[in-house]
């Protein structure tokens, strides 16, 4: 049998970031935390913990880990069945999820918050590229995740959300600049675009759609789904939003298309464990019958 003692010791050192910050969340010494990890990796044959700034999950520490969250949540459906249990003091179950910044930005996080303050969980929310989400879910960091991909990962299920639309916008002012003769390959070659990260493909995937080939593009990079929507505004470059995120600056004209009638349109994927959780089935529930209002049509 594991020891689940010392599995919570690991799940708060991956959630916390540190052996420090993990004994504070315990109430126990730092030395303990680093005991029962010791005598877990002795146990399992192998390193469970990179001791980094901050420590993070070797991939059999992040599959214990997804375990840790999986039995959290049976013992919650538990504590919400048994009196005796719940007598005790109702505690909060850890439901790691992925989601892209463009959902949560817009029609995710009602969803979540609503969740969050109405049941008995602690939800840890990781943000990444829609296109790498479910690798979240793959490496076993977390339970669920919002994702381009529709083709689930071994031992998990997956049911489309719908399509989320984008609109290649910018300022008036940057389109008279960068695009008086019209938007083509040259002159979207010398036009700074906007990226979320090093990963975000959408501007290129637009081009690529519009011109046939690639484009090679000058970029910022700003993390941040708000921060595309005042760059776009201050005329710092051209991006790809989410229509519901910019309809009031198009209809006010503080932004406007490159191109009309040219969306992108990005189906999305609810990506769960199969973890037989009364809890997990109610979070999904809540965000699917958030995206039925805020995405397109599945």
């Amino acid at each position: 049998m594991l020891d689940y003692a010392a599995l919570a010791a690991l799940a708060a050192v991956i959630r916390e970031g540190s052996f420090e910050r993990a004994a504070r969340a315990l109430h126990v010494t730092p030395s303990a935390i680093s005991q029962r990890i010791r005598v877990l990796e002795e146990r399992v044959g192998c390193a469970l913990v990179i001791r980094d700034q901050p420590c993070r999950a070797t991939e059999t520490g992040r599959r214990l880990c997804q375990h840790v969250d999986q039995v959290q949540l049976l013992e919650q459906d538990l504590q919400g069945t048994l009196p005796a249990l719940a007598a005790q003091g109702m505690s909060r179950a850890s439901v790691p999820i992925a989601v892209n910044a463009d959902s949560l930005a817009t029609w995710l996080a009602p969803a979540i918050a609503a969740f969050g303050a109405a049941h008995p969980v602690l939800l840890q929310v990781a943000v990444d590229d829609q296109d790498h989400t479910a690798e979240w879910l793959r490496s076993g960091a977390v339970l669920a995740a919002v994702s381009a991909t529709a083709r689930p990962a071994s031992g998990c299920n997956s049911r489309p959300l719908g399509a989320m639309r984008y609109l290649a916008a910018a300022s008036p002012a940057f389109l008279r600049r960068y695009f008086p003769h019209g938007v083509g390959a040259a002159s979207l070659a010398l036009a700074p675009s906007l990226v979320f990260n090093a990963k975000d493909e959408l501007q290129a995937r637009w081009v690529r759609r519009l011109c046939h080939r690639h484009v090679e593009l000058p970029r910022h990079t700003l993390p941040s789904s708000h921060a595309f929507v005042t760059a776009a505004l201050a005329g710092m470059g051209w991006g790809l939003h989410p229509q519901a995120l910019i309809q009031s600056h198009l209809d006010n004209g503080s932004l406007v298309e490159l191109l009309p009638d040219a969306p992108l349109d990005v189906p999305l994927h609810w990506h769960t464990a199969r973890a037989a959780s009364s809890l997990l089935d109610g979070l999904s529930a809540a965000i699917l019958a958030a995206a039925r209002t805020g995405l397109l049509p599945p």
